[in-house]
């Protein structure tokens, strides 16, 4: 009996109709389980799954849904961006003044290494607030973009973000960053005309190594020296601050740490005009940066115990930087979306397979049979010839055969004389 072979998967067409994710989940659910593993562990996420849903998947589950929801994002953000390359398209104009700013954190990686993740930061610069005796200004709805990789390849993944927040043609940007040489480069590439400044805090940290190499960490003295120069900075500028950091090198001429803050600062003196800052209302710290390394990466990624695969990184935190940024619903769309073409594809995938798989089954089949064909001996028609007369005795119709039993009876045997016996007439 022959075997049937066993037929490929099928869809139901009205899979694409209804909308249908791939996966056994409604979409609802698998938006919640999701969105539930972008905010917490794949095994709370789980839990939270079946409470509010009713809806049971494992850990393993729940982390393979939310990772490829993530590399389906991260993939259309890619293509996002080769489609700007090809033909940038501006937005109007934007009469917002924006917050620009970048920065680094580290993740544990499987194996007991680390990478760092850099994140890019976006928001709308507020008006000043009085606090604490004096103005200050802050930013809000912060929009975030991460990425582990290195700063050109980071650079070039951005555009998505900075266009979508059309920095390109905002009323005026303020780029507020640590002094670090690539973020210069991202500032370069995204927005040459913002307003560049060093973040304040950094800016005081140089200043605090200087005063504790002087007067030694934690000394009244060094307090006072602190406190006077960064109100000095701060209302004046940078020119009395690098005056008295020379005065002191002339002193100690061979103290490393001075050395190297001095080189620092005086690099960056552009970047230190801090009372013209405050009088265009721009902010002069990049507080919203450090808190979204904190909110978007820390707080998901470097969880007690946590170690992540380098190809699990990059999915995760692009799904952590539209749900910090308030900005799932929208997001969801052209995540799903990306997700429904992936599983086309991936049909159409599995039938060109299957159908390469059947045509060389049959050709296999047909050369089969035509080497069996070639193999089997040939059978000629052989045209019978015709008898040959047979002219033995017992041939001749009416005589018994040789070996007849008559032959060997005596009764049979003839006894007459022979002709030539007997006289002729």
């Amino acid at each position: 009996m022959d075997v049937v072979q066993n037929v490929d998967k099928a869809f139901f067409p009205l899979d694409d109709e209804l909308e249908l994710l791939p996966g056994k989940l409604t979409p609802h659910a698998h938006e919640s389980l999701v969105r539930f593993g972008t905010t917490m562990p794949f095994a709370k996420a789980a839990q939270q799954l079946a409470f509010t849903l009713k809806v049971e998947v494992s850990e393993p589950t729940s982390r393979r849904y939310v990772e490829e929801a993530g590399q389906a994002y991260e993939a259309w953000q890619t293509q996002e961006v080769e489609r700007l390359e090809k033909a940038f398209s501006p937005l109007k104009k934007n009469e917002q003044t924006l917050f620009f700013s970048a920065d680094g954190a580290m993740v544990p990686l499987v194996g007991g290494e680390w990478t760092e993740v850099k994140t890019l930061t976006i928001g709308e610069v507020e008006k000043p607030v009085w606090e604490c005796g004096e103005w200050a200004v802050h930013s809000k709805n912060h929009s975030y973009f991460s990425r582990m990789a290195e700063a050109s390849l980071f650079q070039r993944l951005a555009l998505v973000e900075t266009n979508r927040c059309g920095i390109e043609n905002a009323k005026k940007v303020v780029a507020v960053t640590d002094g670090a040489e690539w973020e210069q480069t991202l500032i370069d590439f995204h927005c040459p005309q913002a307003i560049r400044v060093l973040d304040f805090a950094h800016a005081a940290e140089r200043v605090s190594e200087i005063g504790q190499a002087m007067w030694g960490e934690g000394s009244e003295q060094t307090a006072h020296w602190l406190q006077d120069q960064l109100h000095q900075l701060k209302h004046q500028g940078p020119s009395t601050l690098l005056a008295t950091i020379a005065e002191l090198r002339n002193q100690k001429p061979n103290l490393e740490v001075l050395q190297k803050d001095q080189a620092y600062l005086e690099k960056r003196i552009p970047h230190m005009q801090y009372p013209q800052y405050q009088a265009q209302h721009l902010p002069i710290g990049s507080g919203a940066m450090e808190s979204g390394n904190k909110v978007v990466v820390e707080a998901r990624l470097k969880g007690a115990g946590m170690h992540w695969a380098r190809p699990h990184v990059n999915p995760m935190v692009a799904l952590r930087d539209i749900e910090c940024s308030n900005r799932w619903s929208e997001a969801w769309q052209q995540l799903s979306n990306a997700l429904r073409q992936q599983e086309c594809q991936r049909r159409k995938e599995l039938h060109r397979k299957h159908v390469q798989t059947q045509a060389a089954h049959f050709l296999a089949h047909a050369a089969e049979d035509a080497l069996h064909t070639l193999l089997a001996p040939t059978s000629i028609p052989v045209t019978p010839s015709a008898p040959k007369e047979d002219r033995s005795p017992s041939s001749i119709p009416g005589l018994p055969a040789p070996n007849h039993p008559w032959r060997r009876s005596p009764i049979g045997k003839a006894k007459f004389w022979p002709a030539d016996h007997f006289p002729k007439n």
